[in-house]
C-alpha cells in the first residue's frame, strides 16, 4: 500500500496532501477521532457506540469510515437516529430490537461451517441476545439462534442440547439467577462466553445477583462480559469463531 501511495504521487496522481490523507491512521472530525487501521490492528474495522451522540455525528463518522471502504456497524442506536442515517444509506440494515445499523461491502455468506450459537434464558433477555447475535453477523459469523431455554424449563435446554454443543462458541444470555451459562458450560466442549442481564425481581440489583453467579461458576470454560453488554459477547465470540475457522482453512491446504 505504501509503496502504491508513494508510486501514484511520482506520476501525478496524488498530491503530497492526499497521500498524507491516506498514510494517516485516523482522521480527525473534532468531535471524534475515526481509527482507520483499526481492521488491519484487529481484524474488524471501528465500531461506532450511538449511546450519547447525535444523529449527525453518527453520520459524519460513517461518511469517514466507508471513505475507506470499511463495512459498518453501529450499537446502541434508537431508532430515531437510524431512520435519519437510513434517508442517506437505505441500504443500511436496521435492527430495531437489536439497536444495531449495520452495513457490509461484501455480504455473501460464509462457507464456513461452524457457528457461533446464541442461547437465551427466557423472552426478557431478547433484547441483549439480538444485540449479540445481529452483532456476529455483522462480523461476518453464521449464528443460531436458541431461545428461551432456561432452568426453569430445563427439558427446553435439553431438546436443543445437541446443536449447541455442535457449535464453535457459544454466547449463553440470562437474567434473574443467571444460571444457564453454568449449566450450558457442563455440558459442551467449546468456549461460552456469559452475558448476565438487568433482567430480575428486585435483589436482582440490575443484573448484579446475575453477574456475581457467572463470575463464580463452577464450570470450567465460561467467560464473563458485563450487564447486557450482548456486543461485547459477540465481539469475543466472533473473534474465537475466527481463529477456528482461520484453523479449519489451513487443515484444508494440507497436502498428505
Amino acid at each position: 500500500m505504501l509503496e502504491e501511495i508513494l508510486q501514484q504521487v511520482q506520476s501525478g496522481k496524488l498530491t503530497v496532501t492526499e497521500a498524507k490523507g491516506k498514510l494517516s491512521t485516523y482522521e480527525n472530525l473534532g468531535f471524534a477521532k475515526v481509527d482507520h487501521h483499526r481492521k488491519k490492528r484487529q481484524g474488524f474495522p471501528e465500531v461506532i457506540y450511538g449511546e450519547g451522540k447525535t444523529a449527525e455525528q453518527i453520520l459524519l463518522i460513517i461518511n469517514s469510515i466507508r471513505s475507506n471502504h470499511n463495512d459498518v456497524l453501529v450499537t446502541r442506536i434508537t431508532k430515531e437516529k437510524a431512520e435519519y442515517i437510513l434517508q442517506e444509506y437505505p441500504e443500511f440494515f436496521y435492527h430495531e430490537l437489536a439497536q444495531i445499523l449495520f452495513w457490509k461491502e461484501d455480504p455473501k455468506a460464509d462457507s464456513f461451517k461452524g457457528y457461533i450459537a446464541i442461547v437465551c434464558a427466557g423472552t426478557s433477555d431478547l433484547k441483549v441476545a439480538e444485540e449479540a447475535a445481529v452483532t456476529a453477523e455483522a462480523l461476518g459469523c453464521n449464528v443460531r439462534r436458541i431461545y428461551d431455554v432456561g432452568v426453569a424449563g430445563i427439558h427446553r435446554l435439553f431438546d436443543n442440547i445437541e446443536e449447541i454443543q455442535n457449535a464453535t462458541v457459544s454466547v449463553v444470555v440470562a437474567g434473574m439467577e443467571g444460571a444457564l451459562p453454568s449449566v450450558v458450560g457442563g455440558l459442551v466442549s467449546h468456549p461460552i462466553m456469559a452475558v448476565p442481564t438487568s433482567i430480575g425481581y428486585g435483589a436482582n440489583f440490575n443484573g448484579l445477583s446475575a453477574l456475581l453467579t457467572m463470575l463464580n461458576s463452577c464450570a470450567s470454560g465460561i467467560s464473563v462480559v458485563n450487564i447486557d453488554n450482548g456486543f461485547g459477547a459477540a465481539y469475543n465470540a466472533a473473534l474465537i469463531y475466527r481463529i477456528a475457522k482461520k484453523g479449519v482453512h489451513q487443515d484444508e491446504d494440507i497436502v498428505l
